[in-house]
């Protein structure tokens, strides 16, 4: 199933943490925190300013992003986990 996002909305899914700790204990996945990096799979064309242009977005698919702890709504695509948030949400693209 394909999903695109609309308006100024981003489909992201985010990268695996860390296993081990810079000592080299073994996390376990009850302990190890959601990362808060991702990939962006999709994005939307963009929102709408007061006279009806498109805002051009500042992210595109494939970028690796840095967003909130709590920002976006988990979503299930094709048995794989990803979350949809607005553009606003991202803090940054790593490169």
């Amino acid at each position: 199933m394909a999903l695109t996002p609309l308006h100024d909305r981003v489909l992201v899914k985010r990268t695996e943490g860390e296993e081990k700790t810079s000592g080299g204990l073994i996390i376990p996945d009850s302990a190890k925190e959601k990362p808060a990096e991702g990939e962006v799979v999709a994005v939307g064309a963009g929102a709408r300013d007061e006279d009806g242009d498109r805002i051009e977005m500042d992210v595109k698919v494939g970028d690796r992003i840095l967003f909130g702890k709590w920002s976006g709504t988990e979503v299930t695509i094709d048995g794989e986990e990803m979350l949809m948030m607005k553009e606003s949400d991202i803090m940054g693209i790593l490169s």
